[in-house]
């Protein structure tokens, strides 16, 4: 775990708080991919509206809409093993990449300030990708969605990863891609920072909610050391 020096004259906020899919991880397109192969496998069709409406749900939430959408062949549980068991076997082929640049970026803040994850995935993934990507030891708190009561767009995930780090939701900079993510992170007090994902853009009021907006990693990597060093206007200047 990254060791930070005392900064008793900060300005800026206390901790980072990512998300890890359409974040860091070029990993949506394959959740997408999994439940729709999923729901073919009983002869339902898995739509882009299905993908919107669970995205920054927890395992036990997508896995029983999921079950429902095909008839509940099979029970909720089943539905989240095949999914994941798939997730893993993607990460384990190298198809589950970071972002160019986010290793770097996380590396970098975690040097600063604390830095944690909240996220939708599963244990068995965060720590897999972790792992494989040499980031443990940079995150000082991980968070999965189904380690506490309600998923995203509620704020559970963000407030628990907070709190692992010892500090306040207000205090901390969240980092997402998704409607349902700057909602959850929103609630939760925190600055967001948005990185759009040009695939599965955010809804207009979810996007609004957001103190930055950053074209790539690249461009949230600067708007988050500018918070960082207490900058009133973004690095890159798509502050909001």
């Amino acid at each position: 775990m990254t060791a930070h020096p005392p900064t008793p004259d900060r300005t800026g906020p206390a901790a980072v708080v990512f998300d890890l899919d359409g974040v860091l991880l070029e990993s949506e397109h394959l959740w997408e991919e999994f439940w729709t192969r999923y729901a073919a496998r009983f002869s339902a069709t898995w739509t882009p509206e299905d993908t919107g409406h669970v995205q920054g749900m927890s395992a036990t939430e997508w896995s029983a809409y999921l079950a429902d959408r095909v008839g509940n062949a099979e029970d909720a549980a089943t539905v989240e093993r095949a999914v994941v068991d798939d997730m893993i076997g993607a990460l384990r082929a190298g198809r589950m990449e970071p972002y160019d640049g986010a290793v770097a970026m996380v590396r970098e803040v975690a040097a600063r300030v604390p830095v944690g994850l909240a996220t939708s995935a599963t244990r068995r993934i965060i720590d897999a990708v972790l792992e494989r990507h040499g980031l443990t030891e940079s995150f000082g708190a991980t968070v999965s969605s189904a380690e506490v009561a309600r998923g995203k767009p509620s704020p559970d995930v963000y407030l628990e990863a907070a709190r692992r780090l010892g500090v306040d939701g207000a205090d901390c900079v969240g980092v997402e891609d998704s409607s349902n993510g700057m909602r959850a992170a929103h609630a939760a007090g925190m600055t967001v920072v948005a990185i759009p994902n040009p695939t599965y853009p955010p809804k207009p009021d979810a996007l609004a909610l957001a103190t930055r907006v950053a074209d790539g990693v690249a461009g949230a990597h600067r708007e988050i050391l500018a918070l960082l060093d207490g900058a009133t206007t973004g690095a890159s200047g798509a502050a909001r």
